[in-house]
């Protein structure tokens, strides 16, 4: 049974950097994509960004293009996201998701969730 499991979320003003990371336990790891949603408050959760299983291809939200970046490490079992010139929009709570079904930027291609990290980004 496969564990995600985030970390790196915090308050930082808007204009900073912030990285967060996900551990995976249990899937052989190297088969899967791995994304990242976000969920607001009073919102849906929505997509962010994808790697695919090598690692060369990646999706993101039209909106964290140019800031965001996603990696993966697939010797040591972790993808990160890294998030520059955070904006107050971008606070969410953020999940890491793996999936097979190569639907990157849906909710349902993804068969494992991480239990959330909160980001919060002040004015």
């Amino acid at each position: 049974q496969g564990q995600l499991v985030e970390s790196g979320g915090g308050l930082v003003q808007a204009g900073t950097s912030l990285k967060l990371s996900c551990a995976v336990y249990g899937l052989t790891f190297d088969t899967y994509t791995m994304g990242w949603f976000r969920q607001a408050p009073g919102s849906d959760r929505e997509f962010v960004a994808a790697i695919m299983w090598r690692g060369d291809t990646a999706a993101y939200l039209d909106s964290v293009k140019g800031r965001f970046t996603i990696s993966r490490n697939n010797a040591l079992h972790t993808v990160a996201l890294q998030m520059s010139s955070l904006k107050v929009e971008d606070t969410a709570v953020y999940y890491c998701a793996a999936g097979r079904s190569g639907t990157a930027r849906e909710e349902s291609g993804y068969e494992y969730w991480g239990q959330g990290v909160q980001v919060t980004v002040s004015p």
